[in-house]
C-alpha cells in the first residue's frame, strides 16, 4: 500500500498537470497577443513621427553669385514645394 501511494504521489502524467499547463499557456498566449498588438501600434506611431520629421526638413538651398572686376557668377536657387499628404497624422 505504501509503494502504491508513493507511486501515485510521484506520478506527473495526470490530468491536473496537463490542465494547469493548458491554462498557463493560454494566459501566456493572450498576454503575448495583447503585448504585440500594443507594440505594433507604438512602432507605427513612431515611424509616422519619423516620416513627419523627414517631410518637415528644409530642402531649399541657394547660394549667391560672386562678382569681380571683369567677370561674375549669378548663383543658383531651389525651392521645395510641399508633397501631397505630407502633413502630420496622415496614416489612418
Amino acid at each position: 500500500m505504501n509503494a502504491l501511494l508513493t507511486k501515485l504521489y510521484n506520478d506527473e502524467a495526470g490530468f491536473i498537470v496537463s490542465a494547469e499547463l493548458v491554462l498557463v499557456s493560454t494566459i501566456a498566449v493572450l498576454g503575448l497577443v495583447v503585448g504585440l498588438s500594443e507594440l505594433a501600434i507604438n512602432i507605427n506611431n513612431e515611424l509616422e513621427d519619423v516620416g513627419s520629421a523627414f517631410s518637415s526638413v528644409q530642402q531649399s538651398y541657394e547660394y549667391g553669385g560672386t562678382w569681380g572686376c571683369k567677370a561674375g557668377f549669378g548663383g543658383s536657387g531651389f525651392e521645395d514645394h510641399p508633397d501631397l499628404c505630407s502633413d502630420e497624422c496622415d496614416i489612418r
